[in-house]
C-alpha cells in the first residue's frame, strides 16, 4: 500500500469516528442527563421521560434519578408498566355550535362562524397538542360603518359630497347586509401653537386668510358627530350642518381622532359584528413625540376622553398615540380601518397600512366623489381574507398554524395564520399545533383568545398544565420508610425533609463529609479510591454514576457495570449474553468468554445431511475441513476439483453478469462476485479454481474461485471473449466473385483448347497440301461472276442534232 493509500485510510478513519461521534449526540437520552429529582421534574425534561414508582426498583449505588428514563428503558429494566408514570396531554371541546349561513331572521347574536367555541387543552412539557378549528363565511353579516374625516380647509369640496354620502352608501350596502349602521366623526388638530394658530381672529375663524366670505368653525380636535345608527337620513342632516376648520401645518391629528373612535365603544356605538372605519384625509399625520412641539409630553393613555358632546377634552394634555398604540387598540376592539386618502399621500398610507392587521388603502378622488366605491372595494377586499390573531401566551408556550385555505392549498408558520379570496359560504380549516417548552406559569391555568381578526367571533382556549405526577397527591408525609419519617415518600422515592440528605434521607447535612461515613464508600481499607472511582460517597452509600441507557454502573462500590465484558463482533458479550459485573452470562447453546461458541451445530450440516458435509469436524457452529481440499461453511468446495467450475459457472455468471440457467433465482446463490478487468488465467491450484467457461451465447467468461475463512472470493471479469461474426456481406461478395471468376477461367480454358485445336488442325491441313501431287488448276464447271459490256459511243465525236 502506497503513501496516498495510507492517507485516505486514516482520512476514512477519521470521518467514521466523527460520524459516530456526532451519532451518539444525537442519541443523548435527555431523561438521564437532567438528573431529574422526583417525577414532576422528570416528565418536564422531555414529552417521552417516565418515572418508575416501583419502591425497590433502584438497585445499590443508584440515585432516585435513574427512575427517569424512557418508558421502555424502564420495562427492559424490570420496572412494571403499571408503575411507570408518564401523563400525557389531551384536548377536549367544551362547546361546539354548529357554523351558520345567516338568514334574513336570524339575529346578529345567533351567528356562527368559527367552531369550536370554547376548548380545554391540558399540556405536558414537550407533548404538542393540535386544535382544529373550522371557519365559514356567513351572509348578511351586519356591518358597522364610522366615517371619521378630516375638515381642514383643504377638505371642503369633499364635504359636500360626503354630505349624501348616508342615504347612497346604505342603498349600496343592501346588496351587501340588510343590517347596516353608519356614522361620523371629524378631526383637525390639537389646539395649541404650532398646529393652530391662537390669535383670538383665526379661532374665530381660522380660514380668514383663504377666503374672507368662507366662515369655518373653530379649531379642534376630534369630534363624535354622530354615533352609529340605520338612519342614512339621519346622517345626511347631521353631515349637512358640519363646516370647515383650518389649521397651520400640513399634517393632521387623525391619530387622536382613530384612538378615540376605537376605544369609546359605548359612545361610538360599536356592535359585536363587522366594524369598519372609514379615514378620509388629504394630508399625513401627526404621531407619538410631535406633540412636544406644543409642551405636550404625557403619552397617550389608550382611553376614552369625549364629554357628554362627543368631544376629545383631553387633547391638550396627551401626546398622539404611537402607531404601535393605535395597532394595539384597533387589534383589540376588531375595527378595521379604510384609509381613503388622496394620490399624493397613498403611498404614505400604504405604508402605515403595512402595519396595521386588516387593513385598506385607496386614492380618493379630488372631491371624494368615488368614495362609496372606495368603501365597498375596500370591504370585498378585507371580509375575504381572513387572519387568526391570539391574544398573550405564558412564556414557555408557543402556538403554531397551518392552514388548508381554498382549493385545499396549505399553508404554514405565518403565512398559517391566514387565507385569502374566501367567498360568503366557504369554508376553511386551521390546525394550531401548542408545545409547551416548560412548565409555564408556574402550572397555573391559563386562558387565550383566538380570534378572526375583524370580526367579534373568537375561540376561547383553557390551558392547564401537567406539571406533577398524578402519584404526587398520594404521598405519604414523614413516612417511616424515608429513615423514621424524615422525608416524604412519593412515587416510589424519599423527598427528604429540609437538612436531610441521602437516598432515604438517612443523614443529616452536617454528616455528609464526615471520614466514618466515607470508609465504608472504599471497597477495603487499602483503597484509597470512593467508590471505586465511579461514583460519589453521599451518607456512607456509593451513589453511581449514570451512563446513557442501557449502560449501567451498579453494586455497593460501583464495582460492576453492564459494559465491560469481552466483545464479539463489536457486540457486549457478542450480543449472545447478558454483561453481568464484568463477565458474560452467556444464553442457552452459546458459551465462550465472549459468548462467541455457539453450541447449536445445525449451521454445520451440509447439502447432504452430514456433519461438514462429511469432511470435517463442527467446533463453535462452524466447521473445521479434515481434508484440505473442501473448504466452505460446510466444507462442500473443492476449488481444486475437476468439477468445481461447472459447479460454480451458473452462479458467477448470474452475479456477474444477470444472465444464464439461474437469473431468476439468482438470490439463492451462496457468494457474492468482485468484477474485475483481467484475472491471471492459469491452472488451478488446490485452494483456488481458475475457470474458463462457456455462457449460453457461446462465448467465454472467466472467474477464480476461493475461500478465505469462511466466505467465498469469486472474481470474475468483466470482459467475455465472444467469436467474432460473421461478415455476410464479404461472403455472398466472394461467393459470386469466386463463381464469376471460376467462369471466367473456365471460358479462358475453352478458348485456349479451342485455339490449340484450330492450330493443331491447319498444321495438319499444311503439312498435307505441302504432300499433294498434283498442280494447281482452275475448275472446268467454274464460271466467273464478272461481266464486261463496252459502249459502242465511248471514244466518238459529238454529231449535232
Amino acid at each position: 500500500m502506497g503513501p496516498e493509500k495510507d492517507v485516505v485510510a486514516v482520512l476514512c478513519c477519521m470521518l467514521m469516528i466523527n460520524s459516530a461521534c456526532l451519532a451518539q449526540q444525537e442519541t443523548t437520552n435527555e431523561c438521564l442527563s437532567a438528573n431529574a429529582k422526583s417525577c414532576g421534574e422528570c416528565i418536564q425534561v422531555g414529552g417521552k421521560c417516565a418515572w418508575c414508582t416501583k419502591p425497590d426498583f433502584t438497585g445499590p449505588g443508584e440515585s432516585n434519578s435513574a427512575r427517569c428514563d424512557y418508558a421502555d428503558n424502564l420495562e427492559r429494566r424490570k420496572c412494571p408498566p403499571t408503575s411507570i408514570e408518564s401523563p400525557t396531554g389531551k384536548v377536549k371541546i367544551l362547546k361546539d355550535k354548529k357554523l351558520t349561513n345567516r338568514s334574513s331572521k336570524l339575529p346578529a347574536k345567533d351567528i356562527t362562524q368559527i367552531a369550536p367555541q370554547l376548548i380545554e387543552l391540558t399540556l405536558r412539557s414537550g407533548q404538542p397538542q393540535n386544535i382544529d378549528l373550522r371557519f365559514r363565511r356567513a351572509a348578511d353579516y351586519p356591518i358597522d360603518l364610522y366615517y371619521l374625516m378630516d375638515l381642514s380647509y383643504s377638505m371642503k369640496d369633499d364635504l359636500e359630497n360626503v354630505k349624501k354620502l348616508g342615504t347612497e352608501l346604505q342603498q349600496r350596502m343592501k346588496d351587501i347586509t340588510s343590517d347596516f349602521f353608519i356614522g361620523f366623526g371629524s378631526f383637525v388638530d390639537k389646539t395649541v401653537m404650532p398646529y393652530i394658530s391662537t390669535t383670538p381672529k383665526k379661532l374665530q375663524n381660522p380660514c380668514g386668510n383663504n377666503d374672507e366670505k368662507q366662515v369655518c368653525t373653530s379649531p379642534f380636535s376630534y369630534k363624535n358627530v354622530l354615533s352609529l345608527t340605520s338612519e342614512g337620513n339621519k346622517f345626511n342632516s347631521l353631515v349637512s350642518r358640519q363646516k370647515i376648520s383650518g389649521n397651520l401645518d400640513s399634517p393632521e391629528g387623525g391619530f387622536d381622532a382613530m384612538m378615540q373612535a376605537a376605544v369609546c365603544g359605548n359612545k361610538i356605538g360599536w356592535r359585536n359584528n363587522t366594524r369598519l372605519l372609514v379615514f378620509s384625509t388629504d394630508a399625513g399625520f401627526h404621531f407619538a413625540g410631535d406633540g412636544k412641539l406644543g409642551g405636550i409630553v404625557l403619552p397617550n393613555d389608550g382611553r376614552c376622553h369625549l364629554d357628554g358632546k362627543g368631544m376629545y377634552t383631553q387633547s391638550d394634555f396627551y401626546d398622539y398615540p404611537s402607531v404601535a398604540q393605535l395597532v394595539q387598540k384597533l387589534g383589540e376592539n376588531s375595527i378595521q380601518p379604510i384609509f381613503a386618502v388622496t394620490e399624493e399621500f397613498y403611498n404614505v398610507y400604504k405604508e402605515l397600512s403595512n402595519l396595521i392587521p386588516k387593513s385598506a388603502v385607496g386614492v380618493l378622488s379630488s372631491n371624494s366623489s368615488n368614495v362609496i366605491q372606495l368603501i365597498i372595494d375596500a370591504y370585498d377586499a378585507l371580509s375575504s381574507e381572513i387572519i387568526l390573531e391570539n391574544s398573550k401566551v405564558p412564556e414557555g408556550l408557543q402556538f403554531r398554524y397551518t392552514a388548508v385555505c381554498k382549493d385545499n392549498k396549505v399553508f404554514r408558520g405565518e403565512q398559517g395564520r391566514k387565507c385569502s379570496d374566501i367567498q360568503i359560504g366557504d369554508e376553511v380549516q386551521f390546525t394550531i399545533e401548542v408545545v409547551a417548552t416548560k412548565c409555564p406559569n408556574n402550572g397555573k391555568a391559563h386562558e387565550v383568545e383566538i380570534r378572526p381578526l375583524g370580526f367579534q367571533e373568537k375561540v376561547t382556549v383553557l390551558l392547564r398544565f401537567e406539571c406533577e405526577c398524578q402519584c404526587h397527591t398520594s404521598g405519604v408525609s414523614n413516612s417511616m420508610e424515608c429513615h423514621f419519617g424524615n422525608g416524604t415518600m412519593e412515587c416510589g422515592a424519599c423527598r427528604c425533609n429540609e437538612g436531610r440528605v441521602g437516598r432515604l434521607c438517612e443523614c443529616g447535612t452536617d454528616e455528609v463529609n464526615s471520614e466514618d461515613i466515607e470508609a465504608s464508600c472504599k471497597r477495603d481499607n487499602s483503597s484509597t479510591v470512593v467508590c471505586s472511582g465511579r461514583g460519589d460517597c453521599v451518607c456512607g452509600e456509593c451513589i453511581c454514576y449514570k451512563r446513557e441507557s442501557p449502560e449501567l454502573v451498579s453494586s455497593k462500590h460501583c464495582e460492576c457495570d453492564n459494559f465491560s465484558c469481552d466483545r464479539h463482533n463489536g457486540l457486549i458479550c457478542g450480543g449472545n449474553g447478558r454483561c453481568e459485573c464484568g463477565k458474560c452470562d452467556c444464553f442457552s447453546n452459546f458459551t465462550g468468554s465472549s459468548c462467541d461458541c455457539s453450541l447449536d451445530a445445525r449451521s454445520c450440516i451440509g447439502r447432504n445431511g452430514e456433519m461438514c458435509s462429511g469432511r470435517g469436524n463442527c467446533t463453535c457452529g462452524t466447521c473445521t475441513c479434515t481434508d484440505p481440499k473442501y473448504q466452505g461453511p460446510k466444507c462442500e468446495h473443492c476449488p481444486s476439483c475437476p468439477d468445481a467450475c461447472e459447479l460454480h459457472k451458473d452462479c458467477a455468471e448470474c452475479k456477474a453478469f444477470q444472465t444464464g440457467p439461474k437469473k431468476e433465482t439468482c438470490d439463492k446463490c451462496e457468494f457474492e462476485v468482485k468484477k474485475v478487468e483481467e484475472i491471471e488465467k492459469r491452472e488451478s491450484t488446490e485452494h483456488t479454481a481458475f475457470c474458463k467457461v462457456k455462457n449460453e451465447e457461446d462465448c467465454w467468461f472467466y472467474f477464480n474461485f476461493t475461500y478465505a475463512k469462511s466466505d467465498a472470493e469469486v472474481y470474475v471479469q468483466t470482459k467475455v471473449e465472444c467469436p467474432e461474426e460473421p461478415n455476410i456481406i464479404a461472403i455472398i461478395a466472394g461467393v459470386v466473385a469466386g463463381i464469376v471468376l471460376i467462369g471466367l477461367a473456365l471460358l479462358l480454358i475453352w478458348k485456349l483448347l479451342m485455339i490449340i485445336h484450330d492450330r493443331r488442325e491447319f498444321a495438319k491441313f499444311e503439312k498435307d497440301r505441302m504432300n499433294a501431287k498434283w498442280d494447281t488448276q482452275e475448275n472446268p464447271i467454274y464460271r466467273s461472276p464478272i461481266n464486261n459490256f463496252k459502249n459502242p459511243n465511248f471514244g466518238r465525236k459529238g454529231v449535232p442534232l
